[in-house]
């Protein structure tokens, strides 16, 4: 990591945020779970995806991963010992409906009936996403995100969870990120599926943000005193210069990362911003406008750095491209993203200015830093500097008057992250791949401490 700013270590106590802060871990089913093929569990996009020779960083996969399916009482019961009181996990499609349409799975509904209830047992929230990433590999076969019939496939999903679910589990999200799963899995095919071009891109977007919608009215019927949300990337966009091309590439870049899911569900339409989006109407239905449209409980915004962008003639249809924070000469994590802290209490103001939305709440935020471990130890003062000095912002949001209600710190292991493996570690706790060994980091033993007046 180069470190070519340098800011005042902030010391904060979690009184600061008062008492109604709500506080936890987030972690995702595939990149956690593994036993991707027991009992009758179906193939998912990314079980197919991480098959494929050089999708995935050194051939990578996540079939044991962390091995939460069958370390999830340990685990649940390290984060007890943590004081986290809030664990969002996601729920897996293909674990509850092997063929993502039809029958369900016994064995997948009572595995996270145990989770939920081991939850409860000890006195951590469950905060469950219906949908992050891993779609059924039968419905890709069929056209996935691309086909209009999955609103359909995905309303009787929602439905599933909300029987088998619905009585103990009150806070919901629908989807994880969706401008990232239509964008590197639709667009540059980087991600599951591996499909690229606007021809995959537009449906999949619009199909996504009639889900998104869709997913919230079931959960609003069907679950009793249900809080519902849905969490969206979005990285503060910055000009490469004051030049009218950078600042307009920077203006097309924001409405593609940051605006293109919320605008919909607010009633605003898709940004007008971007000229191809107007090809999004080749497969929307006069009903689709208000079909689009739902008024979530709270907003999750997902911030991990922000990009600088500037004007570029060789980038087709957005005529914009992001600059290398390695060509920067900033501050940068393993994944070349800029530490930049201000760029969570910016996406906290941009989300403000929309009237309709009700709460923000932070459902993911985090770093990943070289971690070695040495007599049995990892020290991560890197990540630890990250996690004070964004909160910090957090903090001075709040403070500001803006809605702010919660941080959730992506996350609580290290695990498989995606196209590049376990490469990167984000967690809180190491993970010891080998033997599946947890041992808690600096940063993981600091939040345990922060969180620990939560309980006295």
């Amino acid at each position: 990591m180069t470190d070519k700013k340098n800011y005042p270590n902030p010391e904060l106590g979690i009184n600061d945020f008062g008492n109604d802060f709500i506080w936890g871990v987030s972690t995702a089913a595939y990149q956690i779970e593994g036993a991707h093929a027991i009992h009758d569990k179906g193939e998912s996009i990314w079980d197919r995806f991480v098959s494929q020779k050089g999708k995935v960083y050194q051939e990578h996969h996540g079939k044991i991963a962390c091995d939460f399916y069958h370390n999830y009482k340990s685990d649940i019961q390290l984060m007890k010992a943590m004081n986290i009181p809030n664990f969002r996990f996601s729920l897996s499609w293909p674990r509850l409906m092997p063929k993502g349409e039809g029958s369900s799975s016994q064995a997948g509904i009572d595995f996270y009936n145990r989770v939920i209830d081991f939850c409860l047992e000890c006195g951590i929230t469950p905060w469950v996403t219906i949908y992050h990433w891993d779609l059924p590999q039968n419905l890709e076969d069929k056209g996935g995100w691309t086909n209009r019939k999955i609103i359909g496939w995905f309303e009787n999903y929602v439905r599933l969870c909300a029987k088998h679910f619905g009585n103990r589990v009150k806070h919901w999200m629908v989807l994880n990120e969706p401008m990232v799963f239509t964008g590197a899995g639709h667009f540059l095919g980087v991600h599951a599926p591996g499909r690229k071009g606007l021809k995959n891109f537009l449906p999949a977007v619009h199909h996504a943000a009639l889900c998104q919608s869709a997913g919230g009215r079931i959960l609003r019927s069907e679950v009793t005193n249900a809080t519902i949300g849905t969490t969206f990337s979005c990285s503060q966009i910055t000009p490469r210069s004051n030049n009218k091309k950078d600042a307009l590439a920077a203006r097309k870049a924001d409405a593609l990362l940051n605006r293109l899911f919320i605008e919909p569900s607010l009633g605003l339409g898709y940004p007008k911003d971007i000229k191809v989006l107007q090809r999004i109407e080749k497969y929307q239905r006069p009903e689709d406008k208000k079909n689009l449209i739902f008024d979530f409980d709270f907003i999750g915004i997902q911030n991990y750095t922000r990009e600088v962008v500037r004007h570029s003639y060789t980038t087709p249809y957005l005529w914009a491209k992001i600059v290398k924070a390695t060509k920067r000469n900033v501050q940068t994590t393993l994944m070349d993203w800029e530490v930049y802290p201000p760029s969570i209490y910016a996406m906290i103001a941009k989300f403000n200015t929309y009237e309709n939305v009700k709460k923000i709440i932070i459902t993911e935020n985090g770093s990943a830093f070289e971690d070695s471990l040495k007599a049995g130890k990892v020290h991560d003062p890197q990540r630890l500097s990250y996690l004070k000095h964004y909160l910090k912002e957090v903090h001075k949001a709040k403070n500001d008057g803006l809605k702010v209600s919660g941080y959730f710190a992506w996350t609580f292991t290290d695990n498989f992250e995606w196209a590049e493996g376990f490469y990167p570690r984000f967690g809180l706790v190491y993970v010891d791949f080998k033997n599946q060994k947890r041992i808690v980091k600096s940063s993981g033993k600091w939040y345990r401490d922060f969180l620990r007046p939560l309980f006295d």
